[in-house]
C-alpha cells in the first residue's frame, strides 16, 4: 500500500471516531434536557394552590358550586369559595375594596361599576346568557299563564329590586308589553325573589329560567315570550388586586370550557 493511501486510510479512521464522538454526547446532552425538563414542569403545568374567592350572581349559585367542586378535584391543594348575591351589592363591594378573584355579573350593566372603576385586570367576558320565566306555586292554582296574568288584583307578586339585574330585566319586559305591576315587595337578589313563592309567602316571581330550574317540584315555571326582549348576558372578569391570580384565571378558563359550559346549559342557561 502507497505512503498516499494509508494516509487517507488514518484520515478517515479519524474522522469516523469525531462523528461518533459527537453523537454520542450530543445523546447525552439531550437525555439530560428532557431529564430536566420532566422534573421541573413547565410553567403550563405548574401546580396551582391556595384559595380562589369568587364573586358571583346569585343565579349562579348551583352551576358555579358545581364548577367549584369540579376544579378542586382537577386542582388539589385549591379551594374555591363563593360570595353568592346580587351583582350591585357586589360589585359594591368589590369596588369598596373587598378582597376577590373573579367577578361574575348578571349584567353587562352591573360589571361597568366594576370596570369603571378600573379594577378589573382583563376585559370582561360573556360566558352565558339567561332569560327569565314566572315562578308560581306548585301546580300553578292560580292559573298564571302570561306576564299580564301578573296584573291582576289580589295576586301577591315578587320582584327583583330594578337595580339588580333580575329586576332590571323583568321591568324591561313589563315596558315591552305596556304593563304596570306593583309587587308586594322588591327582593335584592334572585334568591330571594323565589324564595318568597316556595316559602307560600307570594303567589308568584319573576325570575330567571335557572332558577325555575334549580327549584326542581318546589315551583312551577311560566315561560312568556315577552322575556326573548330581556335577555341578560352574563359576564366574567378577573379582578386587578386578585390575591391569586393564577389560580383565578384556571377558574374563568374551566367557566368558558366546553366542560364548563355543558354544566352551565344543563342548569337552564344559554349559550353566549
Amino acid at each position: 500500500m502507497t505512503r498516499t493511501r494509508r494516509r487517507a486510510r488514518r484520515t478517515l479512521q479519524a474522522t469516523g471516531v469525531g462523528v461518533a464522538a459527537l453523537l454520542a454526547l450530543n445523546a447525552c446532552s439531550s437525555d439530560g434536557s428532557a431529564d430536566a425538563s420532566s422534573k421541573s414542569g413547565s410553567p403550563s403545568s405548574a401546580k396551582l394552590s391556595g384559595t380562589v374567592t369568587v364573586f358571583a350572581a346569585a343565579s349562579l349559585q348551583e352551576s358555579f358550586t358545581t364548577l367549584g367542586e369540579e376544579f378542586e378535584k382537577t386542582h388539589p391543594g385549591t379551594k374555591v369559595t363563593f360570595n353568592f348575591g346580587g351583582s350591585d351589592t357586589l360589585a359594591a363591594n368589590i369596588t369598596g375594596g373587598a378582597p376577590a378573584d373573579v367577578f361574575a355579573a348578571a349584567s353587562a350593566k352591573t360589571m361597568e361599576i366594576v370596570t369603571d372603576h378600573k379594577a378589573n385586570a382583563t376585559p370582561p367576558v360573556t360566558f352565558v346568557r339567561n332569560r327569565l320565566a314566572i315562578a308560581t306555586l306548585p301546580g300553578n292554582p292560580d292559573g298564571v299563564t302570561s306576564l299580564e296574568d301578573l296584573t291582576r288584583p289580589g295576586l301577591k307578586v315578587v320582584l327583583c329590586d330594578r337595580t339588580v339585574p333580575c329586576g332590571a330585566a323583568a321591568q324591561k319586559a313589563l315596558d315591552a308589553s305596556g304593563l304596570k305591576l306593583t309587587p308586594v315587595s322588591y327582593e335584592q337578589d334572585v334568591k330571594g325573589a323565589l324564595t318568597k313563592v316556595e316559602l307560600k309567602e307570594a303567589d308568584a316571581a319573576v325570575v330567571y329560567k335557572t332558577d325555575v330550574h334549580a327549584a326542581g317540584d318546589k315551583v312551577d315555571g311560566v315561560d312568556f315570550p315577552e322575556s326573548a326582549d330581556a335577555v341578560n348576558d352574563y359576564p366574567i372578569t378577573l379582578l386587578r388586586d386578585a390575591p391569586n391570580a393564577e389560580a383565578a384565571k384556571a377558574f374563568i378558563a374551566l367557566v368558558r370550557s366546553a366542560d364548563g359550559q355543558k354544566v352551565l346549559s344543563e342548569a337552564g342557561f344559554l349559550e353566549p
